[in-house]
C-alpha cells in the first residue's frame, strides 16, 4: 500500500470523484495526502470539464482525522515549520472556497478531527444514515483549530463551541440537525441519491453556480446593505451569460 496514490481520481460525466485512498489508516490524513488534494483541486479548477468535485474515502471511513503518527513527530518540530504545515493544510479549505466549482463530501463512516474539517470545508455534504461527526481532538490534547473558522460560521457560536470543547461525536442525523451536514440518505440507497445530486450539479449552468458559490462566500460579514448590494451585481452580471438567455429562451419556448 506504500506505493498507492495517497487520492485516486476519476472524471465521469462532469464529476471528479476524489477518494481519499489509504483505507487501512481509516483515510489518516498526512502530507503526501494534503499535497494530493491540493493537486486534485487545483486540477479540478482547470478542468473545464469538471463540472463539481465530490471528496469521499476508499473502505469503510470518510477519514478519522489527521495522522496520529505524523502528529507525534511534529513535536519535536520548530514552531515556524509546524505553523507552516498547518498554514499547507488550511490552504486546502481556502482553495474549497476559491474554485468556481462546487465541492460535494460523501460521508460514509467516520469523519472526525481533520476528516471533518475536509467534510465540513466542502459545499455541501451528503452522509449515509450511519455516519458519524466530531472533533475529538481536545480528548488528545490538541485543538481544532483551523476548522474552528468554518465550524464557527457553519453551526453558530455555542454549538461549535460544544463541538470544540467537548469533542463529543454526532450522528449524521445529529449533524444534519445542526447544520454541519446538508442531507442525509439511508445507507442502502446512500449511492444512488448522492449521485443525483451530483448529476444535478454537473448538468447545471456552470457560470451560475460558478456566480453562486463567490456571490455566498463573499457574503461572510458584509453588512445587510452591502449584501444587497453585491447582490445587485451578481444579478446583472448574470443576465449577461450565454447560460442565462439560452435556459431562458428555451423554457419560453416549453
Amino acid at each position: 500500500m506504500t506505493d498507492a496514490p495517497r487520492v485516486v481520481i476519476e472524471v465521469a460525466e462532469g464529476v471528479l470523484t476524489a477518494t481519499l485512498n489509504r483505507p487501512e489508516k481509516k483515510n489518516a490524513i498526512d502530507t503526501p495526502m494534503i499535497e494530493a488534494i491540493l493537486a486534485m483541486l487545483e486540477r479540478a479548477d482547470l478542468d473545464a470539464g469538471v463540472r463539481a468535485v465530490a471528496l469521499r474515502g476508499a473502505g469503510s471511513d470518510f477519514s478519522a482525522g489527521m495522522d496520529l503518527n505524523e502528529l507525534l513527530a511534529s513535536a519535536d518540530h520548530a514552531l515556524e515549520a509546524n505553523r507552516a504545515a498547518a498554514l499547507r493544510f488550511a490552504e486546502i479549505f481556502a482553495r474549497m472556497r476559491r474554485i468556481p466549482k462546487p465541492a460535494v463530501a460523501l460521508v460514509r463512516g467516520r469523519a472526525l478531527a481533520g476528516g471533518c474539517g475536509l467534510a465540513t470545508a466542502c459545499d455541501l455534504v451528503l452522509a449515509a444514515e450511519s455516519a458519524t461527526f466530531g472533533y475529538p481532538e481536545v480528548q488528545r490534547g490538541f485543538v481544532p483549530a483551523l476548522v474552528m473558522t468554518l465550524l464557527r460560521r457553519a453551526v453558530g457560536e455555542k454549538i461549535a463551541f460544544d463541538l470544540a470543547a467537548t469533542g463529543r461525536v454526532l450522528s449524521a442525523s445529529e449533524a444534519a440537525a445542526i447544520g454541519l451536514v446538508s442531507r442525509v440518505y439511508e445507507d442502502a440507497d446512500f449511492e444512488e441519491q448522492a449521485g443525483e445530486v451530483l448529476r444535478a450539479l454537473a448538468t447545471s449552468s456552470a457560470t451560475a453556480l460558478a456566480l453562486t458559490k463567490q456571490q455566498f462566500y463573499q457574503l461572510d460579514g458584509l453588512p445587510f446593505e452591502e449584501g444587497l448590494r453585491l447582490g445587485a451585481d451578481v444579478n446583472a452580471v448574470s443576465r449577461t451569460t450565454p447560460d442565462f438567455r439560452a435556459a431562458l429562451e428555451a423554457f419560453l419556448k416549453r
